[in-house]
């Protein structure tokens, strides 16, 4: 693997370049074995997406969420029927949502599709709503890959689905079935597990497409 020079600062390069790995290449020419040795220099991107019984925050709960971690596996949680006994009927979503913004810290980044818009702002609304402690500004860098799939490519639709039939010709998601959401709010636990199989899937695809689409983009990271 090549250094993304134009992704590096000057002083990286040049730590890059007088580097050199086992096989006697600068860390410019293999920036994977720089990488390997260098763990502690990679930053933690998380890939987050969360599914909600509505789209307005103060109408919805969260349902489920996923976040693929960029050093493996993925973090869930999903609502339960003793979520919806134990807390009042707008705040049953209170103990997944604590359990999402734990999760959400473990990362240097987060990597979301329409999030800056949708998933975390709806997260900080519940977490309001339930009394919970949201990261501060300036804590937790974000990247939204729909305003690169929007500014980058040129497609009759901008939705995750769209980008990757087009970038991979597939898609790993599933077709959104209303009566799953509607059930799931209501504590079945099948319909629950059907829409978390959904939102894995969701992240999924959104590494995929943000792992193509990166080298196309200026990198200037906002906060959730």
């Amino acid at each position: 693997m090549i250094a993304p020079v134009h992704r590096l600062k000057v002083s990286e390069i040049r730590a890059l370049a007088t580097w050199h790995c086992r096989h006697r290449h600068n860390g410019l020419e293999h920036y994977q074995c720089w990488l390997d040795e260098h763990p502690e220099l990679q930053p933690r991107i998380g890939f987050l997406d969360i599914e909600t019984s509505n789209l307005d925050a103060n109408f919805g709960i969260m349902l489920t969420y996923c976040i693929k971690d960029s050093a493996g596996g993925i973090l869930s949680a999903s609502i339960t029927p003793e979520d919806i006994k134990k807390y009042a009927p707008d705040k049953s979503d209170t103990r997944i949502a604590q359990r999402c913004i734990d999760d959400i810290q473990k990362f240097d980044t987060l990597v979301t599709f329409y999030g800056k818009r949708f998933d975390v702002p709806f997260l900080r609304t519940r977490a309001i709503v339930d009394g919970l402690s949201f990261p501060v500004f300036g804590s937790i860098k974000h990247v939204d890959v729909w305003d690169w799939a929007r500014k980058k490519l040129r497609l009759n639709s901008n939705r995750l689905e769209v980008v990757c039939l087009t970038l991979f010709g597939e898609t790993d998601k599933t077709h959104i079935e209303y009566k799953y959401w509607i059930d799931a709010a209501r504590g079945s636990k099948d319909s629950v597990a059907w829409i978390l199989d959904h939102n894995e899937r969701d992240v999924n695809d959104l590494a995929r497409v943000f792992y193509v689409l990166q080298d196309f983009a200026k990198r200037n990271d906002s906060s959730i």
